[in-house]
């Protein structure tokens, strides 16, 4: 299913993608060293539930899980990089986070992630990975407007990933949104220009860059949702949902 949304419709999906921006750097400022992730689930449960909002993850099912999820945010660490399943982990001294977070609120959803360190310790090689999806992010995000194709997003994205070396997974990727989080178009980080669904005013899109230091290959953890590099190598995410205008693309989970 793929949902054009009206003028009302898109406002609320401005206050929801706010309300997401708002919890990620809530999120981000308390991931300090010592932290457990199950706090940083609680934390996020309270922000959706006092904003009269909800989680888009707590019944989530799909085919690809062992659902229902039952938490309120991705927290993948270090070599997790999708999905990861809020657990009794403490955060240490430089270590790569990637939160993950989907509301909705007023019946549309956003959806954004960020990665970061944590610490006094920023390694390098895990901050040339964040900053690479952030780039491409920006690149997919450019490109996007009226008469775009879904395919130029994914070569743009492609482009920058691949310009920086790192392998690309095109099993998952950024997608449509609106009254619910997941929808079509599927937007690979990889593609041809010129392909795939015309974009058009009214509608929403998650896009999603996300890397592993080197491999394309992703193991699934017992907890049947965690996302993992398949050689235990760092990993990084950035996402951020957007709005087709009638001359370009507007950014709703933007941090203010």
């Amino acid at each position: 299913m793929i949902e054009i949304l009206s003028r009302t419709e898109l406002h609320r999906a401005k206050e929801a993608g706010a309300l997401v921006a708002d919890i990620l750097q809530a999120m981000k400022s308390r991931s300090m060293v010592g932290v457990n992730l199950l706090e940083i689930d609680q934390w996020a449960r309270a922000m959706i539930v006092d904003a009269g909002a909800q989680s888009c993850y707590v019944d989530y099912s799909p085919s690809f899980g062992r659902g229902p999820f039952g938490h309120y945010i991705c927290t993948s660490v270090n070599d997790a990089v999708l999905h990861g399943l809020p657990h009794d982990y403490t955060l240490a001294d430089g270590d790569l986070v990637s939160l993950d977070l989907a509301v909705s609120k007023n019946g549309v959803a956003a959806d954004s992630a960020i990665s970061f360190t944590v610490g006094d310790s920023k390694p390098p090689d895990s901050l040339a990975m964040i900053d690479a999806t952030e780039r491409a992010l920006s690149a997919g995000i450019a490109v996007a407007g009226p008469g775009a194709r879904i395919g130029d997003i994914s070569h743009a994205i492609g482009s920058v990933l691949s310009a920086a070396g790192y392998p690309i997974n095109t099993q998952f990727g950024g997608h449509g949104i609106g009254s619910t989080m997941h929808q079509d178009p599927h937007i690979a980080n990889a593609g041809r220009p010129g392909r795939g669904y015309k974009l058009r005013p009214g509608l929403l899109l998650a896009l999603e860059p996300w890397v592993m230091a080197d491999t394309a290959e992703l193991v699934t953890d017992d907890d049947g949702w965690t996302l993992r590099s398949a050689t235990g190598c760092r990993t990084a995410h950035s996402e951020h949902t957007i709005a087709i205008t009638d001359d370009g693309a507007e950014i709703l989970t933007l941090a203010r």
